[in-house]
């Protein structure tokens, strides 16, 4: 079962919870970029049951599991999937092809028309989960 949390304030205290504002997006876009957001969207909440959807800011889908996991971000040209921690993955198939000089996010570009590598990706979302998951538990011990 897929989580969601709602951040409360006093600007967004009525707001749609944020899996409502990623259906949102990714139907107001109406395109390419809509359909493959969605697809990640699926493979992320594949590969991670637990994964909590965020929508941050102004405007960003954002996949969390003790830490941000990646952000889902539309443009023009491109959808931009970055991961927060991604300098410290393991990225045997190459999927980062964004971002890689940067000493901790790396991302994935993804150009209409072209595919993702499935099993790679959900690959490299269980191993951000478990960085994340690993540095929770570090931090308990420590403390």
């Amino acid at each position: 079962m897929m989580k969601t949390t709602k951040k409360t304030g006093a600007k967004d205290a009525n707001a749609a919870p944020p899996s409502k504002m990623i259906d949102g997006r990714i139907k107001e876009l109406g395109d390419w970029r809509g359909e493959m957001l969605g697809r990640i969207r699926g493979l992320i909440r594949e590969a991670d049951p637990d994964v909590v959807e965020e929508w941050k800011w102004r405007g960003v889908p954002v996949w969390e599991h003790d830490g941000i996991i990646c952000t889902g971000e539309t443009y023009k040209e491109v959808v931009k999937l970055t991961f927060a921690k991604g300098a410290a993955l393991e990225d045997p198939s190459g999927l980062f092809n964004s971002s890689l000089d940067g000493n901790v996010r790396r991302a994935i570009d993804i150009r209409e028309g072209e595919t993702i590598n499935e099993k790679a990706l959900k690959a490299l979302i269980r191993a951000a989960v478990k960085l994340n998951t690993s540095k929770k538990k570090t931090a308990k011990r420590s403390a």
